[in-house]
């Protein structure tokens, strides 16, 4: 059975990412994935120091949280990044995480499909395509490993707004197509 991670990496009460984020767990438990969900609220995780030791020693050298997250990310098929946009880029707690991943790459790893979610104020066109852009960066880090989907829900500035809005039977419609 294909097991499923959904990474909440907003630290908001009433988080609206988070809300898509429950919601798309919902939907990949019933589509028959065994799922896990990790939210970056109460963690800590610092920043990383560039010194690569984790590359000889398959895990980063900062014992914070960013250790067993990480051990969850490589024992997952699939895993699902749920953030909220910031000036038009991913939220800090989320790329912090990814830079703290860097061990991954020296590593035994499950994860071949890498999805997206986003929420932002804003509802143009093009508003999460520079977090979108960041995340694929990373994926292209990994041989075999694609990022396969994403779903933005603009319009949703105060906390809870998602509930709101249509985008939780979005959300729960996306987590089914995971199984696929």
């Amino acid at each position: 059975m294909k097991k499923a991670l959904i990474l909440s990496t907003s630290i908001r009460e009433g988080s609206n990412s988070e809300g898509l984020a429950k919601e798309v767990l919902k939907g990949a438990k019933e589509a028959g994935l065994e799922t896990s969900f990790v939210s970056l609220k109460g963690k800590s995780i610092a920043f990383c120091r560039g010194c690569l030791a984790c590359q000889k020693l398959g895990r980063c050298v900062i014992d914070d949280d960013a250790n067993a997250i990480t051990d969850e990310i490589a024992d997952s098929d699939i895993i699902v990044f749920a953030t909220p946009i910031y000036y038009y880029e991913m939220a800090g707690q989320m790329k912090t995480l990814i830079d703290r991943a860097n061990s991954l790459y020296v590593r035994q790893r499950r994860f071949k499909d890498v999805y997206f979610l986003s929420v932002a104020a804003e509802e143009e066109d093009g508003v999460p395509e520079k977090a979108l852009s960041g995340l694929q960066g990373w994926v292209d880090c990994f041989e075999g490993v694609r990022l396969k989907g994403s779903l933005f829900v603009g319009g949703v500035g105060e906390p809870l707004a998602v509930e709101k809005s249509d985008a939780l039977a979005k959300a729960y419609e996306f987590g089914r197509k995971l199984a696929c």
